[in-house]
Parts: C-alpha cells; sequence; structure tokens
C-alpha cells in the first residue's frame, strides 16, 4: 500500500521560511509529484509541480519565492517556502502521480501557518 507522509508544516512569522518534505512508502515510482493548498473556504489549489526529470512549474503567487525539488532515490519531494506570507496560510498536501498506473496519491496534509 502506498502512502505519502508530510512533515515540516507549523506556524511562523511573515517573511520566515518552512521546508515540507514528503515521503511515499511501498514500491511505486512517481512520475509528476507536487504540492497543493487548500486556504480555509478556498478550493485546493496547484502550487508546484516536478517531474521526474526536474523540469517544473510554479503558481505565479509563489514564483521567486517557492522553491520544489525531489529525490528520486528517496522518493521525496521537498517545498521550500521562504518570505512567507499571510495568503500562504493553508492545508499543504503532496501529491505523486504513479509512472505505470497515472493514479494519482494524496498525502494527508499539513498545514501551515503564517501570521503577520
Amino acid at each position: 500500500q502506498v502512502q505519502l507522509v508530510e512533515s515540516g508544516g507549523g506556524l511562523v512569522q511573515a517573511g520566515g521560511s518552512l521546508r515540507l518534505a514528503c515521503t511515499a512508502s511501498g514500491s511505486i515510482r512517481f512520475s509528476a509529484m507536487g504540492w497543493y493548498r487548500r486556504a480555509p473556504g478556498q478550493q485546493r489549489e496547484l502550487v508546484a509541480t516536478i517531474s521526474r526529470g526536474g523540469g517544473t512549474n510554479y503558481a505565479d503567487s509563489v514564483k521567486g519565492r517557492f522553491t520544489i525539488s525531489r529525490d528520486n532515490g528517496k522518493n521525496t519531494v521537498y517545498l521550500q517556502m521562504n518570505s512567507l506570507k499571510p495568503e500562504d496560510t493553508a492545508v499543504y498536501y503532496c501529491n505523486g502521480k504513479g509512472s505505470y498506473s497515472g493514479l494519482d496519491y494524496w498525502g494527508q496534509g499539513t498545514q501551515v501557518t503564517v501570521s503577520s
């Protein structure tokens, strides 16, 4: 059974930094991996994605502040978040797409709260 487990969320002041990590257990190979977030009362939105080869895509709202990276050997994806703003407050979810099945796998979410 495949599980994605996120870590690294928490409370930080505006302008601060956090690093999220997400590690997959189980025997699986992911093509794309990514981070999404859901703010209170909002729909889930894409934050950043990364292909197996390292190609990245970012939401306009986080460009220049967030950096996504991955370690294929460890089946882990990271999100370095700098210059955090109160509007970044949300539950952040890790996503992985199975290379062979095309199925989407999701983590349980980790809370990020940015105080002003």
